[in-house]
């Protein structure tokens, strides 16, 4: 089984409009509202490609109520904690050309609720995955990510992180299965500027001896690159047309990987379904469904 955290998922409500004016009334053309936050990103497009997950986080409030039903209206089975105060942020995204976003705190995460997720991961079984992604709400400790693998390294776990900076480097030393930063986060990581392939497989390599066993590298355009454990290192171009929409594209990429990876063992066909997955999101509304991904692989 694989299991998500999001530790402050959020409902985006995306407003679409002709013009912006601040200090005025605006209108907008269009909404819409999409559930969010990565690791339920992850929990989605999985299941879209019809592996089953299981999202795990913290809820709260009536937000957070209509975020756990959407989820079980699509089928997806969650485990959430739920908070005695607060509310499941909303995000607010203003497209007019240009997007402005405006991303809400969240509800604080005691002590006790921590707990309550410390004691859920300590069910998983040998052979299930964690997805660890996106950032720390300021109300939790800041190497959460730390304790929460260091408590379950013995467990003969798969350990996913999508997190940035030291946050993803504190980790290393638990010997992560998969790592997906970006091109850019990648050489804030290594400290260098990264100007081709050769240069960004060696910086991923460089993570691979910090102790990840599989660095997949996001390059936008010029597509991915995967050094894999097994020493190889593996490219893919971009796939799908001009993209309409970054927002969960990444996380999608992670989602095809482990989606490809769990249906045949090999790296290449792990990083096509990656791929394919974050072009297909990339080049949709919101995120992508399981034919759309499909298409793409498919040429």
């Amino acid at each position: 089984m694989i299991y998500t955290v999001t530790f402050n998922p959020a409902l985006d409500y995306v407003m679409r409009m002709e013009y912006f004016e601040p200090g005025q009334t605006n209108r907008s053309v269009a909404e819409e509202l999409y559930l969010g936050g990565k690791g339920i990103n992850v929990t989605v497009v999985l299941h879209a490609l019809g592996v089953e997950s299981t999202a795990l986080g913290f809820i709260a409030g009536f937000t957070g109520d209509a975020l756990e039903r959407g989820l079980t209206q699509q089928g997806i089975h969650t485990d959430f904690i739920r908070l005695g105060q607060g509310m499941t942020r909303i995000n607010v995204k203003l497209k007019t050309g240009k997007e402005t976003e405006i991303n809400a705190q969240g509800p604080a995460i005691s002590a006790d609720a921590l707990e309550q997720l410390h004691q859920k991961l300590d069910l998983m079984q040998p052979g299930d995955t964690l997805v660890l992604a996106g950032s720390v709400p300021g109300s939790m400790p800041a190497d959460i990510y730390e304790r929460i693998l260091h408590r379950l390294q013995k467990k003969d776990l798969r350990f996913v992180v999508d997190a940035t900076g030291d946050l993803l480097v504190n980790v290393l030393r638990f010997r992560p299965f998969l790592i997906k930063p970006n091109k850019q986060e990648l050489a804030e990581i290594v400290g260098e500027e990264l100007m081709d392939e050769t240069q960004i497989a060696a910086a991923a390599k460089r993570l691979q001896q910090q102790g990840a066993q599989n660095v997949l590298v996001s390059l936008g355009k010029d597509g991915a690159l995967l050094a894999s454990v097994d020493g190889q290192v593996l490219q893919s171009p971009a796939l799908g047309g001009k993209p309409v929409n970054t927002v969960g594209a990444g996380d999608s990429m992670v989602a095809g990987f482990l989606a490809g990876y769990n249906l045949t063992g090999s790296y290449a066909y792990a990083l096509q379904m990656g791929s394919a997955a974050g072009g297909a999101t990339a080049c949709s509304s919101g995120l992508a469904t399981g034919e759309q991904i499909r298409a793409l692989m498919r040429g």
